[in-house]
């Protein structure tokens, strides 16, 4: 496993040997040393099948993770946005296509870089790193039942509502998220078609749940009713799924 690489050696090579400031043993010190890239929309940034030989973080914009599958249809599997980060669980091949949605600003760092400063710093790395883990295994589960078990309603109120949890807005209110994505994109990471995909959203705007201002932008009304609607049993996790507790990094002695 990938954790494993993350595991003290029982000693410590010095900082400084490997270029090294405390600054630069965070996830985030990491990435701010690195140039920042630029991507056109509809440009990929790797490809399925490529050697994982970096590490992703998006500054800004949006990128949307599918695979094609055998009969040509496209799946998407997710949208990663400014300040996550994306690629820490691969150890072969890039398991998806990375594509921006719009023009987006990226940083990389090569894997070996990021294994060698996690086995020779302190632990705030090494459980930065099982964090991400952690989400994106969490994510692959949450799609797991989106995808086996809603309706074409849940999904969708499921969509909208971990799009407004992206924001950290207070739920009590009505939220404005912002959608880059197209509706097609939508559908293909929810199993649907388009077509039933904007048979939902004018469902919910009728019902005055939700109001479109515009292309991307869409006004989540009736929060209480969403939540309900996406099948949501606690504060943290949409859709009530569970997941295992968030592991901890092996911390030096």
């Amino acid at each position: 496993m990938y954790s494993s690489h993350l595991a003290p050696s029982g000693h410590h090579v010095p900082f400084a040997a490997l270029g090294l400031t405390p600054k630069t043993t965070t996830l985030e010190g990491l990435f701010s040393a690195q140039p920042a890239e630029t991507f056109t929309a509809g440009q990929a940034v790797f490809w399925e099948g490529d050697a994982s030989t970096h590490v992703v973080q998006v500054v800004e914009g949006c990128l949307r993770l599918y695979r094609i599958l055998p009969d040509g249809r496209r799946a998407v599997i997710g949208f990663t946005f400014g300040g996550e980060v994306l690629g820490v669980s691969f150890q072969g091949p890039y398991l998806y296509t990375a594509e921006a949605v719009t023009p987006v600003r990226l940083r990389r760092i090569s894997r070996k870089r990021m294994i060698e400063v996690a086995a020779t710093s302190s632990g705030t790395l090494r459980q930065q790193l099982m964090d991400k883990m952690y989400e994106e295994m969490s994510a692959a589960q949450h799609l797991i039942i989106v995808l086996g078990q809603l309706s074409a309603e849940e999904r969708v109120a499921n969509f909208l509502v971990a799009a407004a949890q992206r924001t950290g807005a207070d739920r009590r209110k009505p939220v404005a998220v912002e959608l880059p994505m197209s509706r097609l994109d939508i559908a293909d990471y929810l199993g649907l078609t388009i077509e039933t995909v904007c048979r939902v959203f004018s469902k919910l705007k009728r019902e005055g749940l939700i109001a479109l201002e515009g292309r991307h932008q869409v006004i989540l009304r009736g929060i209480a009713a969403l939540l309900d609607l996406a099948g949501e049993m606690d504060e943290d996790r949409p859709c009530g799924i569970r997941v295992p507790a968030r592991p901890e990094a092996a911390l030096p002695n």
